[in-house]
């Protein structure tokens, strides 16, 4: 019998913690503009660190509504789980892949929010930062805690590899930040415009 996940449980529910006052923030933003298109936004520091630019894109509303009601939605998610593995629930093989495709579908549209952010809006959008922040530890660390424990079928060389990297995901984490960093320092010359 495996020891409860105490780590993971709790870094789930930090993560989910972080992404839904983010969402909820980017919410309240976006009420605020559509309240009073005019008004400057609390998030509104630039024009290259910004929330209005992206709230009034149509990447800000991919699926016809504002992408923040879905982050309302989907942090939800990780809370529960990491509240459930604290009080020792154990789930089933199904459920954490289940649980894990919704983290990779979560990294995808981070990916892609920010390239349409980066190079096409020519913005840097703080709450959707924070939202970009909390999605990418959150995927190295189900993936690889999945992929380590068997709960994603993968031949027992992945899983030794899966294992040895668990330990590194705070440095993985970083350099994944790093090239977001670099990529918008290169197209959006973020140091320049301080």
């Amino acid at each position: 019998m495996s020891k409860r996940p105490v780590v993971l449980a709790i870094f789930l529910i930090v993560a989910g913690v972080v992404g839904w006052v983010a969402a909820f923030a980017l919410t309240v933003e976006k009420f605020a503009l559509l309240t009073d298109p005019t008004g400057a936004l609390s998030c509104d520091f630039s024009p290259l660190v910004q929330c209005t630019k992206n709230l009034e894109s149509w990447q800000g509303s991919l699926f016809g509504f504002p992408n923040p009601i879905i982050g309302l939605a989907a942090w939800i998610a990780p809370v529960v789980v990491g509240v459930a593995l604290l009080a020792g629930a154990r789930f089933a093989r199904w459920y954490w892949v289940l649980f894990n495709l919704g983290v990779v579908g979560a990294l995808v549209l981070v990916i892609w929010l920010i390239s349409q952010s980066v190079f096409v809006l020519g913005t840097l959008c703080p709450w959707c930062m924070v939202t970009w922040a909390a999605t990418i530890p959150l995927f190295w660390t189900v993936t690889l805690y999945n992929l380590r424990e068997g709960n994603i079928p993968v031949p027992a060389g992945v899983r030794r590899v899966a294992s040895a990297l668990y330990g590194w995901i705070p440095a993985i984490t970083l350099a994944s930040y790093l090239v977001v960093a670099v990529v918008a320092q290169l197209r959006l010359d973020v140091l320049g415009s301080l």
